[in-house]
């Protein structure tokens, strides 16, 4: 039981950094209007607390790799995009 909570608590702060991160390119006027709109989307896709953890990060990386092969994406924005996906592709099943 102890281990499930580690393993819990260890998800949820992958998920608020991937989010923390993703933010920044939600955020940012550099970036393309309709590629925010997608990290966006799956912000609101990772904050949907119906689904689990594992779900959320499955399908928020499912979009967001489409978002990392836009050749409109800055390549600093691309290096955040990664990390953020790098996050939730860590999230484990409890």
């Amino acid at each position: 039981m102890v281990e499930k909570d580690k393993r819990q608590d260890e998800n949820i702060v992958r998920l608020n950094k991937a989010i923390n991160s993703l933010a920044q390119i939600a955020d940012s006027n550099t970036i393309p209007r309709n590629i925010r709109k997608l990290v966006k989307d799956s912000i609101n896709m990772l904050q949907d607390e119906k689904q689990s953890i594992a779900i959320r990060a499955a399908n928020a990386i499912s979009l967001l790799d489409e978002v990392g092969q836009d050749p409109n994406l800055p390549s600093h924005a691309r290096t955040t995009l990664w990390a953020a996906v790098s996050e939730l592709e860590a999230i484990k099943e409890q």
